[in-house]
């Protein structure tokens, strides 16, 4: 076989004419005239399968990413959502055509809580503001003003109507909120409060921090009972925190990937709960056994034997675990993702028992119906979606 003839190089930016022969071809593809379509076919260009959507009712009142939802307490179909533009509507579940808008922030809506009994929701921006609306009539009841910095959450004591929130400012704030009165501020931390929550018994706060410490404080007093720190804690700042159910624990997740339990009223770490390889997002003591679960951005679920402070199950997802939940009492739980679903696992087996797809970003917020039929996420794609869980009782 005669080699192929290559004019002479005259310069490296100008070969002149190349001549490719059969050993220079990469890869041969056989083309049947069948298979090329028309130009004029809707095919061209066309964008993949979208992915399904599970969701039984959108809410798109929105014009900006979702933070927060929650769903009233009382009322199995009311929903608040609140997000970057600004806003937060009252909305209700299957009800379409029926919205009633929180108006009055200057920034993001942040945090959204109802009161126990349901009569009241507190929301939390970013601009420091926390309002209370008449969940009845949608009325602007009061708004709060106090912190220097914005809302990082808001909870309502669980027998009455005193609101606390935690601030960018390091600074924690009380109020009565029938009588719109300030009653206490906490200050101690020294750096934002990204937790915090009353005790069940409504007789402490727990508060945790980016300056890496958890306090704990008597609501009435104002009085700091104890400051958790330093080894064997956590060594950067805490994200998320829970309470038990007979107020004697709690349990906080760091960026640094680390959970510890702390015994409220001695203010000593009790055990560690070593497993995550990255920032904890989200944190729950189970409500009917000696369980907890936590989320990572190691996308990672893990559900914990808290007797033995070891792994019972892990429970992998795409990206990120961002948000979770416990469903009632039952044995399942789900949970929010950055790859956009909501998934609902069963706590005994670490099973994934069903994925419910709708949302095209990170899911930001879940919450679900007072009658647990229903769970509603929020997600930076704008959206709150609406999904069916009531068979998992």
């Amino acid at each position: 076989m005669n080699s192929p003839v290559h004019s002479p190089v005259h310069d490296e930016d100008d070969q002149g004419e190349v001549f490719l022969d059969e050993s220079d071809i990469i890869h041969e593809v056989t083309v049947d005239d069948e298979d090329i379509p028309d130009v004029d076919e809707d095919e061209m260009g066309s964008d993949p399968e979208p992915e399904p959507d599970d969701s039984v009712h959108i809410f798109t009142g929105h014009t900006d990413e979702l933070y927060t939802v929650a769903c009233s307490p009382a009322d199995a179909t009311l929903v608040a959502t609140g997000g970057g533009d600004d806003k937060g509507f009252f909305w209700r579940i299957n009800r379409g055509d029926w919205a009633s808008e929180i108006q009055g922030h200057k920034d993001s809506v942040s945090s959204l809580a109802f009161s126990t009994d349901g009569q009241l929701l507190a929301s939390g921006g970013f601009d420091g503001l926390i309002q209370i609306w008449d969940t009845s009539s949608g009325n602007l009841k009061c708004a709060l003003d106090g912190p220097g910095g914005g809302i990082e959450w808001v909870r309502w004591h669980p027998r009455g109507h005193v609101v606390l929130a935690g601030s960018e400012d390091s600074t924690v704030w009380m109020w009565n909120a029938d009588r719109g009165a300030y009653l206490n501020m906490f200050s101690g931390h020294g750096s934002s409060v990204t937790c915090g929550d009353f005790t069940p018994d409504g007789k402490t706060i727990c508060t945790g921090s980016d300056d890496a410490t958890l306090r704990i404080w008597n609501p009435k007093s104002g009085e700091n009972n104890h400051v958790i720190r330093g080894h064997p804690y956590h060594t950067e700042g805490l994200t998320c925190l829970t309470i038990s159910s007979d107020s004697t624990l709690a349990l906080t997740g760091s960026k640094d990937g680390s959970v510890h339990m702390v015994n409220i009223t001695t203010g000593k770490v009790v055990s560690s709960l070593v497993s995550h390889t990255d920032s904890i997002e989200c944190i729950a003591f189970a409500p009917s056994s000696p369980w907890a679960a936590t989320g990572s951005m190691d996308q990672k679920l893990i559900i914990w034997d808290l007797q033995h402070s070891l792994p019972r199950c892990t429970c992998d997802h795409e990206e990120g675990v961002t948000c979770l939940i416990w469903l009632g009492t039952s044995r399942y739980l789900i949970t929010g993702s950055a790859d956009g679903k909501v998934r609902v696992w069963d706590s005994l087996s670490g099973d994934c028992v069903r994925t419910f797809s709708g949302h095209s970003n990170v899911i930001q917020s879940i919450s679900v119906s007072a009658n647990r039929d229903f769970l509603v996420s929020v997600s930076l794609d704008g959206t709150a979606r609406v999904f069916e869980v009531a068979e998992f009782q």
